[in-house]
């Protein structure tokens, strides 16, 4: 199932798209249940993870949002 929402991090807002499945895979992060999961600020990708990192959370604000979604949804 996708998912998309806005998160408020550090007084800045986080959007994010996201693919969900009911049971964890080895494709999901941290072999998780999301196997998709973009990032954005500003309408900038501050990270990107499709089945793998394709852009690494290396900021602050990028992987407060990973750790929130992560926590909720993984």
């Amino acid at each position: 199932m996708w998912e998309q929402d806005t998160l408020k991090v550090e007084n800045q807002v986080v959007s994010y798209s996201m693919k969900v499945f009911e049971e964890p895979s080895e494709y999901g992060i941290n072999q998780g249940r999301i196997s998709k999961l973009t990032l954005k600020n500003n309408n900038k990708v501050i990270a990107n993870y499709d089945r793998g990192w394709d852009m690494m959370p290396t900021s602050k604000l990028a992987n407060g949002a990973l750790e929130m979604i992560l926590d909720a949804r993984n």
